[in-house]
């Protein structure tokens, strides 16, 4: 039997459950990445009667666990690789070793236990466990007289941390060695925050990710577009526009978005009054902060606001329904950048009439300095909370901007909510009231997390709007959501039905995997193409167009 050999247990035939075991001889193997199943992919049987948690490979060859980055799908077995028996240590990134025991932790409450002194004990065996690797640092796994084995991570661009691996097994008495290489999952250019990938110089073997191998993203520049056109369309309705996000990657890259589309249209408001005289300047138009008060909304009773803490510190689908069209991120292999930005007024018909009934024609904008962005998930505030303490790892514009003396994540009109009762106040608040806010909430595929009971109250109500800047996997209450949300349909929450009724938009752009040029760019860039290339972590159809 000639090594190395790889095997499969998990993204093989679809996007979520990372985990591959990279065997270099009969007695020491590598594996990368355990990740959760998710979606359709969770009810695949594993066997008779099995279970997707459970470990169900032996760990006795494994010498060591390498975490690509720290995204629930690539890590959230972990938990269960550890019950299983698993003593060996878990090599990472410096910047994942800080994240990793936040997802951890997380996991293991959701999983196994919430008692407080189990979740500490549990923490501390994987911190004992944890390697920090640098970017570019060779680390010997094994050094033996039969093999001789090193890894190096390298910057992926996905998300803070995130690398892809190279391992040299080597084979002295044979004289022979390989390079073997897996993705992990890669990132797009010109993303917030991160320095792009580069590709390796070389591979024999490649395992590479494919989740958009079917399609291209459009450019950021575009998608900030998309996205500020989006906010202000949706805001017509003068409700409030949910927008379901990971914890960790998104919601900081969706954070840094708004920053600088409050700082542009702040800077621009500046000019205006320093040009004109003040009367001539309307001191407020379309949206209200939470803080302000008016007749249709007032401000946040004094109760509800105790424990909402202002951070000051560091697809393709068309649909009419009720009037309403909107033309969504396509599916297809073709850019998104060939969609224009979504014009203020396309909406016809019964949604935006009841709003353009009650302002002006001048009041069609929206004043984003004053507009609250209510950030609703205790996890992805410990994530921001981590990335601003990261930013040696962020990239140059990131840095610049903190430099200048702005803030990308605790910008002033940034609202974290954290306890249980807090939640539950703004969604009644919110729902009562349609006041015009962005709400960014857990979790991504609104599968769980505060999302849900957002959707509960506002999915039902016209005025209000969800956006989707992130993959929905087939399965999940987010892709029922975004695929029959726009043609009058229902959603099932937590065992009980809801009619969609608000409005569904997507943005694409926002994806933090490389698109399929991204992807190709990744392969061709190497000096000395792979031989055999295996390509994981995608549907069917994007994993057959990549290859092809």
């Amino acid at each position: 039997m000639g090594y190395p050999q790889i095997e499969h247990h998990g993204a093989k035939d679809g996007v979520t459950g990372s985990c591959h075991q990279l065997d270099m001889n009969a007695t020491a193997s590598l594996l990368v990445d355990c990740g959760l199943f998710q979606g359709d992919d969770a009810s695949i049987p594993s066997g008779e009667g099995g279970s997707r948690l459970l470990i169900d490979f032996p760990l006795d060859t494994i010498k060591a666990l390498v975490v690509t980055h720290v995204h629930i799908d690539h890590v959230g077995r972990i938990p269960y690789l550890l019950a299983a028996g698993f003593e060996g240590p878990i090599l990472c990134s410096e910047a994942s070793a800080k994240l990793l025991p936040i997802v951890l932790e997380d996991a293991f409450k959701l999983s196994f236990s919430r008692d407080q002194q189990r979740i500490e004990r549990y923490i501390d065996i994987v911190e004992s466990r944890l390697v920090a690797l640098p970017y570019q640092h060779w680390f010997t796994l094994v050094d033996t007289d039969e093999l001789n084995a090193r890894i190096r991570l390298q910057r992926a661009g996905h998300i803070i941390g995130s690398a892809y691996v190279e391992i040299d097994p080597n084979y002295p008495q044979a004289g022979e060695s390989k390079r073997i290489v897996f993705s992990g999952d890669l990132g797009a250019p010109h993303a917030p925050f991160l320095m792009p990938p580069q590709p390796p110089e070389r591979a024999d073997i490649l395992v590479l990710e494919s989740t958009y191998g079917d399609r291209l993203h459009e450019d950021r520049q575009t998608r900030r577009q998309r996205l500020e056109a989006v906010i202000e369309q949706a805001l017509q309705d003068q409700g409030t526009v949910l927008i379901p996000a990971f914890s960790i990657g998104r919601t900081q890259e969706l954070l840094y978005e708004l920053e600088e589309i409050i700082h542009t249209r702040s800077v621009g408001a500046s000019s205006l009054a320093n040009m004109l005289p003040s009367e001539t300047v309307p001191a407020s138009v379309g949206a209200s902060s939470l803080a302000n008060s008016n007749s249709d909304h007032p401000p946040l009773p004094s109760e509800e606001r105790a424990g909402v803490r202002e951070t000051i510190p560091e697809n393709g689908i068309t649909s009419e329904r009720a009037g309403l069209r909107s033309k969504e991120t396509s599916l297809a292999i073709s850019s998104d950048a060939e969609q224009p930005p979504l014009p203020l007024r396309e909406r016809a018909g019964e949604r935006g009439q009841k709003a353009a009934a009650s302002h002006s024609p001048d009041q069609t904008t929206t004043n984003w300095p004053k507009l609250p962005i209510i950030l609703d998930s205790p996890l992805a505030s410990r994530f921001t909370a981590a990335y601003r303490e990261l930013k040696p790892f962020w990239n140059q514009e990131a840095r610049d901007r903190v430099q200048s003396g702005r803030r990308p994540l605790s910008f002033e009109q940034l609202i974290t909510i954290d306890s249980h009762s807090d939640h539950q106040r703004i969604v009644n608040h919110l729902t009562q009231t349609a006041r015009p806010a962005i709400v960014i909430a857990g979790g991504g595929m609104c599968s769980g997390g505060r999302i849900v009971n957002y959707l509960k109250t506002m999915l039902g109500d016209k005025r209000h709007n969800v956006l989707f800047v992130g993959y929905q996997a087939k399965g999940t209450p987010g892709h029922v959501i975004q695929t029959y949300g726009p043609k009058g349909g229902y959603v099932d929450l937590d065992g009980e039905r809801f009619a969609i009724r608000a409005g569904i938009s997507s943005i694409g752009g926002y994806s933090a995997h490389a698109d399929q040029n991204g992807l190709v760019d990744f392969v061709t860039g190497m000096q000395q193409w792979p031989t055999e290339i295996r390509v994981v972590h995608g549907k069917d159809n994007a994993k057959h167009a990549l290859a092809a």
